[in-house]
This record gives C-alpha cells, structure tokens and sequence, in this order.
C-alpha cells in the first residue's frame, strides 16, 4: 500500500515540485495551501507523513503542528524559509519531529522522509507480544500502538518523544548522553544537534511529569545525559 503524504506550502511551485517528485517514487501525495486547510485534511485523513511549511496564510505551521499533536502523532517534517536555528527549535517545540530549511534539495527531503518511516516501522516490535507491552511502576507502554498510560490514563507522546522514553524505559538507570541519544533515536549522520534532544526530553517532561522540575521519572544526570528510573 502507498505512503501516504500531505504537502503543505502556500507557493505553489514548492507543492508542485514536491508533489511530482514523491510521486515518481511511488507515495499517495495530498496538498494543502493554508493553515486551515491542512488542519481539515490531517483531522480528516491519516498520513505517514506531513511536511509542513511555517510561514502559511490563516493559521501559521506552530499553530497547525500543535493542533495536530492534540490528536494524532502523524509524522511532521517542518519546512523553514529562515535560518535561525530558533525557528527550527520552536518548530521541534510544537511537536515536529525534524525541519528542514529553504532552500533545499528534493534528494534531501526524501531521505528525511523515508528515514523517519524507517524508524517507525522499526520501532515497533515484531517479536512476542509480551514484549511489546512494557510495564514499569505507573507507566504502561504499549509499543504496537505507540500508545503510553500513566496510572491507567492515556498520555499523548509523538513519534519521537515516544521512542526516547521506550529507549530509556527498557534501559532503566542507563545513562544516555545527548550524543547517544541523538544517533540512536535520530539516527546517525542527522545533521541537528544535541539542543534537539534537550527540546525533546523537555516535551516528554511536560506531558508525563506533574512537576517537570522535579522529575519522577526521566532524570537528569548532570554533565553526563538522560535516564530513567521512577522514584
């Protein structure tokens, strides 16, 4: 069955140029030129990808990747026009799982693509059944699904948030440095950097942690990385 994308940009040359080359290689590609549009389409249609520009008439790609993270934990490659690596960390802040940046190079964004469905389809166990569910102290992952449950209620990670925890759930009290954790979940040769992760583990923080500056459960050890342990 195809992989199926959603292009969202309001130049129409960009959608054009992206639509046609992903098609040659196969994917079900959708457009969208606005904010409001693309929102309607991801409420209405499930993606394996989106790559999602920033600067979109009617509601700006911020508005729509956090829109979308409030239901779905489709994949969000950010498009960027602007250099400033701020732009890219609010873009990672909102819940996109990697950016790119204009001008760019069709080459480069189907390997983006296809190196984040490779992670995903990879993440997901095909061994026992058992060990697609993990259970530690209050939290319940289930790795088919992708789903987390925290003292039985259900806790929205993305993609990406969701594999740094398994990471460090099945690693219990191993340490990660940023660097590891990076090549590990991003992959090596991911041309972002390390602020990348901190952005991430942040967001996990956020969504599973009641008092994020004292976490229970994903901690810090200072000058060293990320670990987990539940205290």
């Amino acid at each position: 069955m195809a992989k199926k994308v959603l292009v969202v940009d309001d130049e129409k040359l960009i959608v054009k140029g992206i639509r046609f080359s992903l098609e040659q290689d196969g994917y079900e590609v959708d457009c969208a030129y606005d904010g409001e549009e693309a929102l309607s389409m991801a409420q209405q249609n499930v993606y394996d990808m989106i790559l999602l520009d920033i600067m979109l008439p009617k509601m700006d790609g911020y508005e729509v990747c956090q829109a979308i993270r409030e239901f779905s934990n489709m994949p969000i490659i950010m498009l960027t026009a602007k250099g400033d690596d701020m732009d890219k960390i609010l873009g990672l802040d909102y819940g996109a799982d990697d950016y790119i940046t204009k001008p760019f190079n069709i080459l480069e964004v189907k390997a983006r693509i296809k190196a984040i469905m490779r992670r995903t389809v990879s993440a997901q166990p095909v061994v026992s059944t058992n060990d697609s569910i993990i259970e530690k102290g209050d939290l319940r992952l289930d790795c088919d699904s992708r789903r987390l449950f925290i003292l039985g209620e259900e806790c929205n990670l993305t993609a990406r948030e969701f594999e740094i925890l398994e990471l460090l759930v099945r690693n219990e009290n191993k340490v990660y440095s940023r660097e590891n954790l990076l090549n590990t979940v991003w992959g090596e040769g991911y041309p972002g950097d390390v602020r990348t992760v901190d952005v991430h583990v942040r967001r996990l923080r956020e969504k599973i942690e009641s008092n994020p500056s004292e976490p229970k459960y994903v901690h810090t050890k200072w000058g060293v990385g990320y670990y987990y342990n539940q205290k």
